[in-house]
């Protein structure tokens, strides 16, 4: 089968985050022999447009790049690039939307036009972003966009989504914190940077469990770091860790607390915190709107609670609605493991369900 043809090819190029040179050729070279306009509206992006000859449109993307990561699978069609790899399904994506490609170059007919995206940087620096900074959703008049993601975990082969709250909004936290070194036996000499990255650690997590659960959010610390010897008082602590929301009001409130904790250790240790927190991507946020129509017209399973994972989709729901799936992969290792891969039949599921929108959507 072509999909699974297109899948295996993708897997062997593995590209990272603006630079897919092999993979735009290739997504080119497949587009450009059907019925449509092949452009490219910035650099390592890629779109076909179908036009039906309608005054509106809707649009479908996939993310074209893949993660540093040295493959384990041993499978005959394994990445080519070392340390590279296709391990979060972006090659299942592609691959899904060349086959939902050919299958709109076989139709006459539409009510809408239809945009397909391919887009670089969805682990790294957020190209949907990117994209929508291009103005085609404007230019192509798309009043609405669909992606979906393989998902091991959730039944074979089934489509699933979430009306509001779907994927979180993502931003690292790290936290240096500096007080004085001092022999042991002579600790009055010294202000404790480790005392007092704990005090910030057991404030911090408080705050969090304080939240009601209904507000679903995520505030854990992965790294910590203090002192250098057994014999010294740490003069240094450094923290890292990850703050995930879907609510902006939560996730203010959050970084507000933070810095607030900060303060508060500062004066009651004498040490100087200081904190670094960015933006990261936005929440995936399937409007309600949008998925109660989509609820009406094509079938998927209901989604009984949202990730705590993040992606860079939430971008185009900033700039028009868009809904977001999940397309599961079964009892598969875990995305982003260097073994990750599944059962290339569902990638005709993903492309079949992305066909029904196309046909449904009005």
């Amino acid at each position: 089968m072509q999909i699974i043809e297109d899948r295996r090819a993708l897997h062997r190029i593995p590209e990272l985050d603006r630079s897919l040179p092999k993979t735009m050729e290739y997504l080119r070279k497949a587009l450009e022999g059907l019925n449509c306009q092949v452009f490219s509206p910035m650099e390592s992006a890629l779109c076909a447009w179908f036009d039906f000859g309608s005054d509106h449109a809707i649009a479908f993307r996939s993310d074209a790049d893949a993660l540093p990561i040295e493959e384990q699978t041993r499978l005959p069609f394994a990445s080519c690039h070392p340390g590279r790899m296709h391990a979060c399904g972006h090659d299942g994506h592609m691959a899904m939307l060349l086959e939902l490609a050919r299958r709109l170059s076989e139709k006459s007919r539409l009510p809408h036009n239809v945009l397909l995206i391919f887009q670089p940087a969805e682990e790294t620096t957020g190209g949907a972003q990117s994209i929508c900074a291009t103005g085609i959703f404007k230019k192509y008049r798309v009043e609405a966009i669909f992606g979906i993601h393989l998902w091991p975990g959730l039944e074979e082969g089934k489509v699933f989504s979430r009306r509001e709250e779907m994927m979180s909004r993502s931003c690292e936290v790290k936290v240096d914190i500096y007080g004085k070194p001092a022999h042991i036996a002579r600790s009055e000499e010294g202000i404790d940077a480790m005392a007092a990255g704990i005090a910030f650690y057991r404030k911090v997590t408080a705050m969090e469990g304080a939240l009601p659960k209904k507000a679903f959010r995520l505030l854990k610390f992965g790294l910590f770091q203090s002192g250098t010897v057994c014999n010294a008082i740490s003069g240094h602590t450094h923290m890292e860790g990850s703050l995930r929301t879907f609510q902006d009001d939560v996730f203010y409130s959050l970084r507000a607390g933070i810095i607030s904790v900060g303060k508060q250790v500062e004066a009651s240790t004498g040490c100087t915190v200081s904190i670094y927190m960015n933006e990261g991507y936005p929440a995936v946020m399937n409007p309600g709107r949008l998925y109660d129509k989509m609820r009406s017209i094509v079938s998927f399973e209901e989604l009984e609670k949202p990730s705590m994972i993040t992606e860079d989709f939430s971008w185009y729901q900033k700039t028009i609605p868009g809904l977001f799936f999940f397309l599961g992969t079964g009892d598969t290792p875990a995305l982003h493991s260097d073994d990750f891969n599944f059962n290339e039949d569902i990638l005709e599921k993903g492309a079949g369900f992305f066909e029904e929108i196309a046909e449904a959507y009005r």
